[in-house]
């Protein structure tokens, strides 16, 4: 259902915060919704890697909190590493990938679970699995918390994933724009003049012979 419906929206508005109101069109995915679809995962991935030698690889920054309640829902040894991959400026098109931290631990011979925040395009996942493949690890799978699968190019898809959602710029639970609304506990929608602000007016004519003067 679309967030424009109008009883829908009421029902989105309510729900966000009074400081945050001015900037977020609504909540699409409430914290105890999280909450329980983390839970969900970790059981599919604790399972999955019950007695194998386990290196998470997180990305970084978006996943910050996503990762800390998954691995909270992990009942096995593991280790874990982290990955800088920059995507994104100020804008909300992605760019070209730049790997600003790498990993530190040995990857060769261990199960690799790679986290990420959210999987649109395909791009950085895509590049992060052929750098790490290159390691020779013993396998590598992808989860993800939220899945925008409109934006896909080409056909990367994630082995593990907490929300498939529509094509919406979302921020909140690690997501931000322009480094902010990380620390919001659920995942919210945010407004489009937030990030697409429109373009100052052209002066009129009184508007010049004002300035001329």
């Amino acid at each position: 259902m679309p967030l424009s419906k109008p009883p829908l929206a009421e029902k989105l508005t309510r729900r966000i915060p009074a400081s945050q109101r001015p900037d977020l069109a609504g909540v699409l995915i409430p914290e105890a919704d999280l909450q329980r679809r983390i839970a969900l995962m970790g059981r599919a991935i604790a399972r999955d890697y019950a007695g194998k030698d386990v290196l998470v690889v997180s990305l970084l920054s978006g996943t910050v909190l996503f990762l800390a309640d998954l691995l909270r829902r992990l009942p096995f040894p593991l280790r874990v590493d982290f990955l800088g991959v920059s995507s994104y400026g100020l804008g909300t098109e992605s760019g070209n990938l730049v790997f600003n931290k790498e990993l530190k631990l040995d990857v060769c011979g261990a199960h690799v679970l790679v986290v990420d925040d959210i999987l649109d395009t395909g791009k950085t996942l895509r590049a992060v699995t052929e750098k790490i493949s290159a390691l020779k690890p013993a396998s590598i799978r992808t989860c993800v918390l939220l899945d925008k699968k409109d934006r896909r190019v080409g056909s990367f898809e994630a082995d593990y994933v907490g929300f498939r959602i529509p094509n919406l710029f979302v921020v909140g639970y690690g997501l931000d724009f322009a480094e902010r609304y990380r620390n919001l506990p659920f995942v919210g929608v945010l407004k489009p003049e937030v990030y697409a602000p429109k373009p100052a007016p052209k002066p009129g004519p009184a508007s010049a012979r004002k300035s001329a003067a």
